[in-house]
C-alpha cells in the first residue's frame, strides 16, 4: 500500500501522542493527521496496529511505527533543523526517557486516578512521582533544558508527562519546591511548536477529506 503522505493516528490529550506530534513538527514534516476517539477506535488503525494505542504512524510505503519514542526518533532522523539530536549523549536522553516511561508514568497514572487505586492516598502517589520531578529539577538548576542549554529529544519526550502531572492539581504543583522545573514547563506550554501540536481537530471518519498536519510551514 502506497500512501500520498505519511499518516499519523493521534489523540490530542495523550502525552505519548503529544510526543510524536512534537517530533514531527520539530522535524518540519507534513503528515496526514487522523484524530482518534479512544472509545471508538477506527478500524483502519486497528488493522495496522492491533494493540490499539496511539500514536500510530503509517509511512508512505505502508510500514508502521506504533511506539511514540520510535516515531519521534524516526521523524528527527529524516531531518532535524533545530538540532534536537545534536550536542548531547543519546544514552543520557534514553535513560531519562526510560525513567519517565517506566517509573514516573506508573505513579502519574495513580496520582491522576487515585480513586481507582485506593491502596495509597493521592498525596502518597504524588510524592512518589515527585522523585522523578526532583531529578529533573536538579538538571534544570544547572541549565535551561534537561541536557544542556538547548532543547533536545529528552525535553519534548518528557514535557507532556510533566504537564499531565501538573494538571492533576495545578495549585498544588506550583506550590511545590521545583521553581526551575515549573519555569521549564511554563516556557514549553507557550512554545509555538507546542501550541501548534495542541491544535484541535475533529475525530477522523473514513469519508473525511485529508487533514494536513501542519497545514503549512
Amino acid at each position: 500500500m502506497v500512501l500520498s503522505l505519511h499518516c499519523l493516528y493521534s489523540f490530542r490529550r495523550c502525552p505519548y501522542a503529544m510526543r510524536a506530534r512534537l517530533g514531527t513538527l520539530f522535524a518540519k514534516l507534513q503528515l496526514e493527521l487522523r484524530e482518534v476517539t479512544l472509545k471508538n477506535k477506527p478500524a483502519a488503525m486497528l488493522a495496522i496496529s492491533p494493540k490499539g494505542t496511539v500514536p500510530v504512524l503509517q509511512l508512505q510505503n505502508g510500514s508502521v511505527i506504533d511506539e511514540s519514542q520510535d516515531i519521534m526518533m524516526w521523524a528527527l532522523a529524516q531531518q532535524d533543523p533545530s538540532g534536537l539530536l545534536e550536542g548531547f549523549h543519546v544514552h543520557k536522553a534514553n535513560m531519562l526517557i526510560e525513567q519517565n516511561d517506566q517509573q514516573f508514568k506508573y505513579w502519574l497514572d495513580r496520582y491522576k486516578y487515585a480513586d481507582r487505586h485506593p491502596e495509597m492516598s493521592q498525596t502518597d502517589y504524588r510524592q512518589q512521582g515527585e522523585v522523578f520531578l526532583q531529578t529533573l529539577e536538579a538538571l534544570l538548576t544547572e541549565q535551561d533544558f534537561l541536557l544542556g542549554n538547548k532543547p533536545t529529544v529528552a525535553d519534548i519526550a518528557i514535557m507532556p508527562f510533566v504537564r499531565q502531572f501538573a494538571h492533576v492539581d495545578r495549585d498544588t504543583f506550583y506550590q511545590l519546591p521545583y521553581p526551575y522545573l515549573q519555569k521549564w514547563l511554563q516556557d514549553w506550554l507557550v512554545h509555538p511548536v507546542f501550541l501548534q501540536a495542541m491544535t484541535k481537530y475533529k475525530p477522523w471518519q473514513p469519508e473525511d477529506e485529508v487533514v494536513l498536519f501542519p497545514e503549512a510551514y
